[in-house]
């Protein structure tokens, strides 16, 4: 009688090992997880690298193309420690290449009182460069390297840009993140000033990132042609803030022939010294326009004097301030109107030297058309356009 409840135990156990044996997803598995038998998982994979959409597809041609064209510029200027010991600073910005001859566009204020240029191709190459022209009154310089296989950028056209078209800007930003596109339109066209207090006329505005370093690099239209040469920032913190400014290429390409032959711009002038006119001090001397550029004189010798503008015969004050009146008025020029003494730098800064443009005037209150050759502006001797 005592082994009976031995033997109802062991078949007892007996009963439990093979139901669990034979039933396993009655109770919980606590064995290895390779037994588990599972559905494979599915995922879902994409068949190839993703299809660019036409506006990316020509973001990428535009970078690819241009790209290879454009470098780091780094300077390097000589200053003095407290103990008037030589300390190397270094500067960077960026460029672009305007010929198979290695000829660089960049700013003034990028290569401004450097003793070293050095120049980093896309490729990483470095070359030594040399200063071959300045333009200091309009932040622009020409720099040149000697190097095999440049490809230079194609020069666009920065007249009647406007406001909301597409814009791509290539630099080197902190002068560390070589090769940087950034993308943006074009906010504003305007006149502004640099901190160096050069004057930009119709400066291109633009909410494509720029920053310390993109300076000199070019600024592209949709078809990756150059429009514009990006020059500084407006920002509080030194770094973009959706602002910034680049001078138009037409100014660039007014200039870049005298910076590379010359070293230097040879502004063109009318050869005269001229007084802007408002409706108010019109009506006072009497004028047939109530706009213009009156002109006080001309230089003797200059352009307008050689094609027969006149200066004022009578003398008359300005407030303290002694003028000739009596002058031809100018109202426009190549059709162009003229109202305000801006007008006029805008007409100079858009033509080179030995350029034949038509001035239109009032003389007396006869209106005529006078064609005048234009020369070379010197500074100091009085000479205003």
């Amino acid at each position: 009688m005592k082994l009976r409840p031995i033997v109802i135990g062991i078949l007892l156990a007996a009963a439990f090992f093979y139901y669990t044996s034979h039933h396993p997803g009655t109770v919980p598995f606590t064995g290895s997880r390779e037994a588990i038998q599972r559905e494979p998982i599915q995922i879902t994979q994409a068949a190839g690298a993703p299809a660019l959409d036409s506006e990316e597809q020509n973001n990428v041609e535009i970078y690819k193309r241009v790209s290879p064209s454009v470098v780091n510029v780094t300077s390097t200027q000589m200053a003095f420690d407290f103990f008037y010991g030589p300390v190397p600073q270094e500067g960077a910005g960026s460029g672009f290449i305007i010929d198979k001859e290695g000829h660089i566009f960049t700013n003034y204020h990028v290569v401004a009182n450097a003793n070293r240029l050095e120049v980093t191709l896309a490729n990483k190459k470095k070359f030594k460069a040399q200063v071959i022209g300045l333009d200091r009154a309009h932040d622009m310089a020409v720099i040149q390297i000697q190097a095999p296989n440049l490809e230079p950028v194609v020069l666009g056209e920065s007249r009647g840009l406007q406001v909301g078209q597409k814009v791509f800007a290539i630099g080197n930003p902190f002068g560390i993140f070589a090769g940087t596109m950034t993308r943006g339109i074009v906010s504003s066209i305007r006149s502004v000033q640099t901190p160096d207090g050069a004057f930009i006329d119709e400066a291109i505005q633009t909410d494509a990132a720029i920053n310390p370093g993109n300076s000199g690099g070019p600024l592209l239209n949709s078809k990756g042609q150059v429009i514009g040469i990006n020059t500084m920032i407006a920002s509080q913190v030194g770094q973009s803030a959706g602002i910034g400014f680049a001078i138009p290429i037409n100014a660039a390409k007014a200039v870049i022939n005298d910076l590379v032959q010359y070293g230097r711009v040879r502004r063109p002038s009318l050869g005269i010294t001229s007084l802007p006119i408002g409706p108010e001090l019109a009506h006072e001397i009497g004028l047939a326009a109530d706009y213009g550029s009156l002109i006080i004189s001309v230089i003797p010798g200059g352009a307008g004097e050689r094609a027969g503008l006149h200066g004022g015969n009578r003398r008359a004050y300005l407030g303290n301030t002694p003028i000739m009146l009596g002058g031809d008025l100018i109202v426009a020029i190549d059709g162009q109107p003229i109202a305000e003494q801006n007008d006029l730098a805008h007409a100079m800064n858009s033509h080179k030297t030995g350029d034949t443009v038509t001035v239109t005037i009032f003389r007396g209150k006869t209106k005529m058309d006078v064609k005048v050759t234009l020369q070379e502006a010197h500074v100091g001797r009085g000479q205003g356009m």
